[in-house]
């Protein structure tokens, strides 16, 4: 039987690339964690995602605003019938 062959010497340098990119992704992500931890929150505490939304329907958008001045269908009634 033949012998194993050694790993090679690019495969090797490849490798430790590969394990520097993952010390360096780890950092970067205890990096944001603590940017995160340290940020304060929104002044007033109000989330800016959701700031100015009130419950209920909200107001047509500009473009949509032609056709705020339309009547509704009419709906079949009784008296129609």
């Amino acid at each position: 039987m033949g012998k194993k062959s050694r790993p090679s010497f690019k495969k090797r340098q490849k490798e430790m690339a590969r394990q520097q990119k993952q010390q360096d992704k780890q950092e970067q992500r205890r990096a944001k964690s603590e940017v995160r931890g340290k940020a304060s929150p929104a002044p007033g505490g109000e989330d800016p995602d959701i700031a100015g939304i009130r419950p209920g329907p909200q107001p047509l958008p500009a473009e949509w605003e032609y056709l705020q001045g339309r009547d509704r269908p009419k709906e079949p009634s009784e008296s129609d019938s």
